[in-house]
């Protein structure tokens, strides 16, 4: 867990890739840990990241943007109209 003031490296996208390459090949996370000083935990979530969306630097991290949020209220809005059709169906059929 990170701690109050902790500052973090950041690794240019090619040096991720380079890194990732390496892993691939069979270096062991370790040994790469060691050499280019990066920790085993981060090497495993750059794979992990990598396998799930197919590469890295694809997905921005952060607080949604005005139009993400907008489109939340928008389908918020939806699902509440849906229930309440639901129900009033249920009530017809009674």
């Amino acid at each position: 867990m990170a701690k109050k003031g902790q500052n973090f490296k950041k690794y240019d996208l090619e040096f991720k890739n380079m890194v990732l390459k390496e892993y691939q090949e069979r270096a062991s996370a370790g040994y790469l840990s060691k050499k280019y000083d990066i920790p085993t935990g981060t090497i495993y979530t750059w794979t992990t990241i990598k396998k799930k969306y197919g590469a890295l630097g694809v997905v921005k991290k952060g607080k949604p943007t005005i139009n993400q949020e907008n489109d939340y209220k928008e389908r918020y809005e939806i699902l509440k109209k849906y229930q309440d059709f639901l129900v009033s169906q249920e009530q017809k059929k009674r």
